[in-house]
């Protein structure tokens, strides 16, 4: 994935409990909205510089990238296995093997060493996954998610609370902020390079942010919560971001497209062709208003329109104006799992609506296949084989490839730390070096 600088940076020194690095990376790809290293503005004057940079989100082919990448997907890895995995030559790999040494993005493994070698041992090696970290923060409608990861994506650390409301943007992603702060005195020991946000609505270039259902307009989700945690920041839409941590997870999928359609308290899809999620310049596609076509049970108010109907909070609305005793999802799933009929019968009848607007987007993108996120088709399985029926049923294509989202319930944590890893699986070296 690549990403390109708005803002500029410097090193930040956090307090004695929790070391911080701002680092930072201009890369390649493409998009109207992003902004050339070169074209750099500071964000704030008379204290320390801050970098909001705009993901991409596209695997990188730059040597270090792939050098980097071999060591998270085959590690630890010789040098020449490196080169024919890559395609690189063995100078370039020993190259790029010797700066990622001295950066400490990755480390030798002396105990790997082949028995019985002659001259210089082959050392093979592998991420540092001991010493580094990265931030990632999901900001949902209801509930934030905060996020430590290794530099092989994986979470060492997460906590969920609530979003807070009530106050100016401003207020609310300052009180975010503060709490993955204080969640990162976890990890005394550990230098953290980056802070990666997913939430949903609209980001411009410096993490401006509109957010309808938050009643966000050109929110600076980018500059509070670089101020505020001292890390460089990449802010992403999230939905595009949950399309990303697929290809993290999965480098394969560069061969193929594939549709992202996601569905819990919001609903959102992101088209990915080639290694690279499409990031219009207007911003992901809305699909909220999309006609659900004919309910029985769901959507009380008449208002035929996808996100009042199937979000969690419709379902919930749903359930209610039926005489169902519940506050949450969470209670609908329960009653469904206990056998109510009518708990049941509304979740099924969203895995319908759900089912049919899936196959109307993927008649239109025709992708190699569609990638199914969001609790509204992991937390309840159950009724899986109801959103396959339908899609068959609605699309003109009779048989699509249809996946589960291999980050199942963690699918925001995911996606944040997809964001918070973004510059430094693009460019390792200059995001770093920029802080040296």
């Amino acid at each position: 994935m690549t990403a390109t600088l708005d803002h500029p940076s410097r090193t930040f020194t956090a307090a004695p409990t929790q070391r911080r690095a701002a680092d930072t990376r201009s890369g390649g790809g493409s998009g109207p909205a992003r902004t050339s290293p070169s074209r750099t503005d500071r964000v704030r004057k008379g204290g320390p510089d801050i970098h909001i940079a705009t993901p991409q989100l596209q695997l990188s082919s730059k040597p270090a990238a792939l050098v980097l990448r071999s060591a998270r997907l085959a590690g630890p890895v010789f040098r020449d296995e490196v080169a024919e995995q890559t395609g690189l030559s063995v100078s370039t790999v020993n190259r790029q093997v010797g700066a990622l040494l001295k950066a400490g993005l990755i480390r030798e493994r002396a105990d790997l060493a082949p028995a019985g070698a002659i001259g210089r041992p082959r050392l093979p090696f592998e991420l540092n996954v001991t010493d580094l970290l990265t931030l990632g923060i999901h900001i949902g409608y209801k509930v934030t998610s905060i996020t430590a990861h290794d530099l092989l994506h994986r979470v060492v650390g997460a906590i969920q609370i609530e979003t807070p409301s009530g106050g100016s943007p401003e207020a609310t992603l300052t009180a975010i902020g503060e709490s993955a702060t204080r969640f990162l005195t976890r990890w005394p020991g550990r230098r953290v390079l980056w802070a990666g946000v997913a939430l949903g609505g609209r980001v411009a270039p410096g993490g401006l942010v509109d957010h309808p259902r938050l009643g966000w307009s050109a929110a600076p989700v980018g500059r509070v919560i670089a101020q505020t945690v001292g890390l460089p920041v990449s802010v992403a839409s999230h939905v595009e971001a949950m399309a990303a941590a697929e290809l993290v997870i999965n480098p394969e999928q560069k061969k193929s497209s594939f549709l992202y359609f996601y569905a819990r308290e919001m609903v959102g899809t992101a088209f990915c062709v080639d290694g690279m999620v499409h990031t219009p310049a207007a911003g992901p596609p809305v699909i909220g208003h999309f006609p659900t076509g004919p309910t029985t049970l769901l959507d009380p108010e008449n208002t035929g329109r996808l996100e009042p109907t199937a979000s969690d909070t419709g379902v919930v609305a749903a359930a209610q104006a039926l005489g169902l005793q519940v506050d949450d999802i969470e209670g609908v799933h329960a009653r469904a799992r206990s056998g109510d009929a009518t708990a049941r019968a509304l979740l099924e009848e969203r895995a319908e609506v759900l089912g049919r607007t899936v196959a109307l987007i993927a008649d239109i993108f025709n992708p190699d296949h569609i990638v199914l996120g969001g609790q509204a088709f992991t937390d309840f399985p159950a009724t899986l084989p109801t959103v396959a029926k339908a899609l068959k049923a609605t699309s003109v294509v009779p048989n699509r490839d249809v996946r589960v989202s291999h980050s199942g319930s963690t699918v925001q944590q995911q996606a944040a730390g997809a964001v918070s890893l973004d510059a430094i699986y693009v460019d390792p070296l200059e995001a770093l070096a920029v802080t040296a």
